[in-house]
């Protein structure tokens, strides 16, 4: 069973993006929108993870030879300075996001072949919030495309 690799590397996106909301959060700070908004954000990831915990004490949480089985992200360790570093840092939280995303449907395929209700219900909760995460990241690079595309500095 590879599951337990799969929630080990939930557990992981779920950190690396609460971490990386966080940085650009702090980073942004100016645009108070986008910081406050990116805590709560990440709340969420720290609440996945929470939520994942009970199905990663049943299952287990494979982390020996996880490199073969790699797929994330790095995250963002510090936000860009200039016209374009907010439109730019959000764009990478998305991809972070979309990384998450794809992941807990994968997790969701298992959910439903092992008829598993407990990781069925995380599932559906974690989908949900990352597609909120996706369309307001979207919402937000609209609104500030315009600017640091088209104005000069």
């Amino acid at each position: 069973m590879k599951l337990p690799v799969y929630l080990g590397l939930l557990d992981e996106a779920e950190d690396t993006l609460a971490k990386s909301f966080r940085v650009v959060a702090h980073g942004h700070g100016e645009e108070p929108d986008v910081h406050f908004l990116l805590e709560t954000l990440a709340k969420q990831c720290d609440d996945h993870r929470r939520a994942l915990r009970p199905v990663i004490e049943r299952y287990g949480e494979e982390t020996e030879g996880e490199e073969e089985h790699r797929l994330t992200a790095n995250g963002i360790q510090e936000v860009r300075s200039g016209p374009l570093a907010l439109l730019l840092d959000l764009q990478d939280l998305y991809v972070l996001v979309n990384h998450l995303d794809v992941t807990w449907m994968m997790a969701g395929q298992a959910a439903k072949g092992s008829r598993d209700g407990q990781l069925l219900d995380v599932v559906t909760q974690c989908e949900g919030d990352a597609d909120l995460q996706l369309r307001w990241l979207r919402t937000r690079m609209k609104q500030a495309a315009p600017q640091a595309l088209l104005v000069a500095e």
